[in-house]
Order: C-alpha cells, then sequence, then structure tokens
C-alpha cells in the first residue's frame, strides 16, 4: 500500500457510525467501475485468506448484489447489499446484511447502512465511506468481529487490484511507430508457452527479454507486495510472430487477485502513432461497448485505455508518451 495516500477511520459512537476517508491512486471511472463490477469486486471485497464470489448483482436503485464470503476451508458467508440510491461515479448508499445463499436476512446479525461518495483529486480519486448502525450495541458488535482490520485488508487489495493493473500492461516500445499487438495473460505459465511460440515461430523475445515481477525496483511508487510465489513469474516479455504481429504476455497470478477465464485472457492492443489517434481509435470502437479503463496518462509512460466491444471483443489502446 503507498502509505501517501490518505485513510482515515474513525467510530463515532454518538451517532453509531463508522466514517472512513480513502484515497486511491487511479481516475474516477476504474475506482468507481471496481466498486460496482462484481468481477472485479470478487477480486478484492474479501479480506485475505478468504475470497468473495458473487452469486448475482443488479446495480440500480432497488436492486441487489448477493455474494459470498469464503473460508480457505471452501465454508460460504453470505451476504447481501439492497441498493437504496446512485449517482452515477457520485454516490450510492445501499443495506448491507449477513443473509442465506437465497438472500434471507439473518435478524441476529446487524445491518449496516453503507453510503460512499467518490471525488477525484487530479491523479487520484477520494471515496467517503459512512456505515451507519441502528443502536450502538449493533455497532460495538461489528467493531468486535474486526471490522476495522477486515476492511481495511480489502481496500490494500483494491490498491493491489489498481497498481497490478496498470503495471501489467506496460510496454517496453521505444517508439511510436504504429503497430498492432494480442496482448495474453496466464495464471503462472507464461515463460512455458512463450518458450514454446519462440519454438514454433522461430524468433527471438525483443524489448527486454523476459521481465520478471522480482526486477521491479522495491523503492517503485505505489507497487504492491509480490509473494515469493509470484517473483519468479513473467511481468512482461513480447515475441514477433509473423507479418511484423506481436504477441505479449503476463502471468496474472491469483496472488494478487486476478481471477483468468476463457475470453478475458486475450486482448488486441493497438498502438496508433499519435495521441489523436488513439482517442479516435478508443471512442469509435468502444460505441456500445464496455469501458473499464477510460483513456488517460498513466504513471508508467503511456496513454492508455481498456475496454470490451460491443460484440465481446477485448481491447487495448496504448500510445507511449516520449520525451
Amino acid at each position: 500500500m503507498n502509505t501517501n495516500l490518505k485513510f482515515d477511520f474513525k467510530v463515532n459512537k454518538e451517532n453509531n457510525t463508522v466514517n472512513i476517508i480513502r484515497e486511491f491512486a487511479a481516475n474516477l471511472e476504474l475506482v468507481w467501475e471496481a466498486w460496482t463490477n462484481p468481477e472485479i469486486l470478487d477480486q478484492w471485497w474479501a479480506p485475505k485468506p478468504y475470497r468473495t464470489e458473487t452469486k448475482s448483482m443488479d446495480f440500480r436503485e432497488g436492486g441487489m448484489w448477493l455474494y459470498a464470503m469464503i473460508s480457505p476451508e471452501n465454508e460460504k458467508h453470505w451476504c447481501k447489499n439492497d441498493y437504496q440510491k446512485i449517482e452515477h461515479q457520485k454516490y450510492f448508499s445501499g443495506l448491507d446484511a449477513f443473509c442465506n445463499e437465497h438472500g434471507d436476512v439473518n435478524i441476529d446479525m446487524p445491518r449496516t447502512i453503507w453510503t460512499n461518495n467518490f471525488t477525484e483529486n487530479g491523479e487520484t480519486t477520494t471515496v467517503h465511506i459512512v456505515a451507519r448502525y441502528d443502536n450502538l450495541s449493533d455497532l460495538e458488535k461489528i467493531i468486535e468481529l474486526g471490522f476495522k482490520e477486515g476492511f481495511t485488508m480489502a481496500l490494500e487489495n483494491l490498491d493491489q487490484y489498481i497498481e497490478a493493473k496498470f503495471k501489467l500492461r506496460k510496454q517496453n516500445k521505444t517508439e511510436n511507430t504504429a503497430r498492432v499487438c494480442t496482448y495474453l495473460n496466464f495464471p503462472g505459465n507464461t515463460e512455458e508457452a512463450f518458450l514454446f511460440y519462440k519454438s514454433v515461430f522461430k524468433t527471438e523475445f525483443i524489448g527486454k527479454g523476459i521481465e520478471r515481477f522480482e526486477d521491479v525496483p522495491s523503492s517503485t511508487e505505489n507497487w504492491p507486495p509480490v509473494a515469493d510465489e509470484v517473483k519468479k513469474m513473467v511481468l512482461h516479455v513480447e515475441l514477433p510472430i509473423v507479418g511484423r504481429h506481436i504477441l505479449m504476455g503476463t502471468d496474472a497470478p491469483k496472488e494478487m487477485g486476478f481471477t483468468l477465464t476463457s475470453g478475458n485472457n486475450m486482448h488486441i492492443c493497438l498502438e496508433p502513432e499519435t495521441r489523436k489517434e488513439a482517442d479516435r481509435l478508443f471512442s469509435e470502437l468502444s460505441v456500445g461497448g464496455n469501458i473499464t479503463m477510460p483513456m488517460a496518462d498513466m504513471f508508467f509512460g503511456a496513454y492508455f485505455g481498456e475496454f470490451t466491444d460491443k460484440f465481446g471483443i477485448n481491447w487495448i489502446i496504448n500510445f507511449q508518451n516520449r520525451n
């Protein structure tokens, strides 16, 4: 976690609330998406070693998110959030509860009224969270159950998701000649796959060769902690194949919150010659699709965006800013 990011956690027993102010190193669109997209919520909402699994989500006023917190022993603890008010990319509130897999509320446990306000501040986004309870005993019970510790860990998971999302897309390109690449994600066997492709296409790795997670300097700002079992995994590799086409690859390990499935493990990566062309491609290709990361200047030197088009195809637009 970047210790320079603001984090305030205050319990107010006079009005039965917990007030949290948390800053994230990402733009508003990405942070909002992380709080409202079940595929992303499943990657960070549960404190480790638990994980989250969404059964259903209908993000609208009157809708519901039904999910389970799953223990290492595969025990499921069900929760739901009934959404009350939503103002896109500004605010949403909901009534949370412990429940069963059908959404029937456990009346013996406290319910939480959440309100979340989102504010963009240049390169960061601040989320002001208020968790309100009916009475003091409910508040004290939640605190006793480890709310502060668990929620702090979950927010740090989101830090790691954000930073990994940016860092795993870092490119080695040193000039701005336009090119098209295919970006592949693997659960931990990128090196095996690319050595196989190398033998088939009889080409050599370009750029810096095989870069590994352990190669990232420990002083890199905002970079999440790298577990020992991840350090030897592949951060980035590039291989020319045929027709000047480039395969790029990275490991997206489960230890860093990634869940790969057939369909989200491959992107077409377009690297246009100009920033203007990057904007045009992003704007026109994403019409009717789902934008997962709007075009923005990233700390690793690229003007970068990501989306799934209306036909279900995943795209990356990556313009390298050069001094």
